[in-house]
Parts: C-alpha cells; sequence; structure tokens
C-alpha cells in the first residue's frame, strides 16, 4: 500500500481549507483518508500560527513508516522544521513559455520589416496653409454707421 501525506480540501466555493492527511494513494484527493495530521487554512495571514497546525510526532510515525510527501506538504514540514530544506533548482523558471516565444519572434520578425517599409518614398501630403482671418467687423461697422 502506497501512503502519501497530502492535502485534501475542503471548506466552501472560493474559500479554501485543507486537511493534511495520511492516505493511501489510490484514493481520491478529498476522500478516504487514514489518518488527519493537521490542517492548512490559506486564507488567514502568512505569519498567523492558525495557517497550518500538525501533529509533528504523527507525521514523522508516517515517514518513517515510508510515506512519500507532496510538494505542497514539504515545504509546510519544512517551515515547521520536521524535515530538513532541500537545495531546489529550477533554470526554467524564469523563461517565458512557447506561446511567450513564438510571439515574440513574430514581433522581431515583423520589426525587421517595417524599417525597409519605412525606406519607400512617402506620399507626398499637403499641410494646410494658414490662411489671414477674415475681418468682417469693419464693414459691420460701416453698415452701423449708414444705418445711423
Amino acid at each position: 500500500m502506497a501512503m502519501k501525506i497530502r492535502l485534501a480540501r475542503g471548506g466552501n466555493k472560493k474559500r479554501p481549507f485543507y486537511r493534511i492527511v495520511a492516505a493511501d494513494s489510490r484514493m481520491p484527493r478529498d476522500g478516504r483518508y487514514i489518518e488527519k495530521l493537521g490542517t492548512y487554512n490559506p486564507l488567514l495571514p502568512k505569519d498567523s500560527e492558525e495557517r497550518v497546525r500538525m501533529d509533528a510526532e504523527r507525521v514523522q510515525y508516517w515517514l518513517d513508516q515510508g510515506a512519500q510527501v507532496t510538494d505542497r506538504v514539504t515545504r509546510m514540514l519544512e517551515a515547521a522544521g520536521v524535515m530538513e530544506k532541500k537545495e531546489r533548482n529550477n533554470p526554467t523558471k524564469g523563461k517565458p513559455g512557447q506561446k511567450a516565444t513564438e510571439r515574440a519572434e513574430e514581433k522581431a520578425a515583423k520589426a525587421a520589416d517595417a524599417p525597409q517599409a519605412e525606406e519607400a518614398p512617402k506620399p507626398a501630403v499637403k499641410e494646410p496653409v494658414a490662411e489671414e482671418p477674415i475681418t468682417e467687423a469693419p464693414a459691420a461697422e460701416e453698415a452701423v454707421e449708414k444705418t445711423a
């Protein structure tokens, strides 16, 4: 029987709450488990003591029995001091994905084509010539003087 120490989700929609459980790896995520080892509430602040609670002695017992630990629970156990911290190396973490690299290549290709298009002579655009303002005011004054 392959044992795992993992998270089982509970709580309402958009309000997650997790139990840290020892379960048979063949059982569903939220299904039957052998023992509840603790809880994890991701909605609480990171510095809160209530965020992660676990029975370290029982966790150690299951580890001694050969239980495998999921990545997320491993990090919690490392923070609690139950397990030693592992050196992690993810060299591809900062690299963009396949689609992002394809978009970048397309953009670079368009940028390479764009300067060639700019070298072609641009059609002459006639700029509007500023005309002198029409002064109708003196003619209006003359009309007023004639009527008076």
